[in-house]
């Protein structure tokens, strides 16, 4: 089964330059993987990273490719690269509608992309950011954004307005729910499941992943437990035409028929 980009619950970071890692990023059960040519590929590598990255979608592969941020020495070369092969393009350092759209522009009609924003600016411009036109779903840069503004990483009252800020914001454009960013521990599934857990509670539906191990307990962090669709059935059984009513002791309107809707989608 192909997953679209605004439904994938796991997003797997592989860097460009290690294609021997490509096809074991694809079988790992993510739903997508992200071929990296910005932050895991140093400079001495990026052309041979690029090169790999287009055998890979040459050979009919599909992946999202993170091309290096607007302004870097490397950005044109990157997009050159993406054409109409890739799923969607990631884009870090998204702070502007201007970066969205000149990006935009240089892509073939229907690529999607995916405005990385982990930057103070980008958080503050989150409702321009996410209203371009070519956006599919933001993604958070949590440990980025928290070394510009001096917290740690790990803590998720530090970025709880900026998460929040993220996801309001896609809401409010009509764009799929946020990427929620990565975990850093790769050996404590304790932190991991406590990660996925908060960012659910805020209104994530997805996760960036950078070990094939985070990918099992994301996939089932962002699967609508049995208990979930359940009561979505129920609700869409008795909703009838749309007009309020109540079952079981609960008041039925639009926003819980919606919020059943979207259970269902995401199942």
């Amino acid at each position: 089964m192909t997953v679209s980009v605004v439904n994938a619950r796991t997003f797997l970071f592989v860097p460009g330059h290690r294609p021997d890692r490509f096809a074991k990023a694809a079988a790992s059960g993510a739903d997508l993987v992200v071929l990296d040519l910005e932050d895991a590929v140093a400079p001495d590598h990026k052309e041979t990273a690029r090169e790999n990255v287009r055998a890979w979608l040459a050979a009919g592969h599909r992946a999202v490719v993170r091309v290096n941020a607007v302004g870097t020495p490397w950005h044109d070369d990157d997009l050159a690269v993406v054409a109409s092969r890739t799923a969607a393009l990631m884009l870090p350092k998204a702070e502007s509608p201007a970066q969205i759209e000149a990006v935009a522009r240089s892509l073939p009609t229907g690529s999607g992309i995916i405005p990385l924003v982990e930057t103070a600016r980008g958080v503050v411009q989150a409702l321009a950011v996410c209203g371009g036109p070519a956006v599919v779903r933001p993604a958070f840069g949590s440990v980025d954004l928290a070394a510009q503004i001096g917290v740690d990483h790990r803590s998720a009252e530090a970025l709880r307005h900026a998460r929040s800020a993220l996801v309001l914001a896609a809401a409010a454009t009509g764009r799929g729910a946020p990427i929620d960013g990565v975990t850093t521990a790769l050996d404590d599934e304790d932190v991991l499941r406590a990660d996925l857990d908060h960012a659910v509670t805020l209104g994530f539906t997805a996760k960036l992943c950078i070990h094939p191990r985070q990918v099992r307990p994301a996939n089932q962090v962002f699967t609508p437990s049995d208990q979930e669709i359940d009561w979505a059935r129920q609700v869409l059984e008795v909703a009838g035409d749309g007009s309020v009513t109540v079952a079981r002791g609960q008041m039925i309107d639009r926003p819980v028929v919606l919020r059943a809707r979207a259970i269902l989608a995401r199942a």
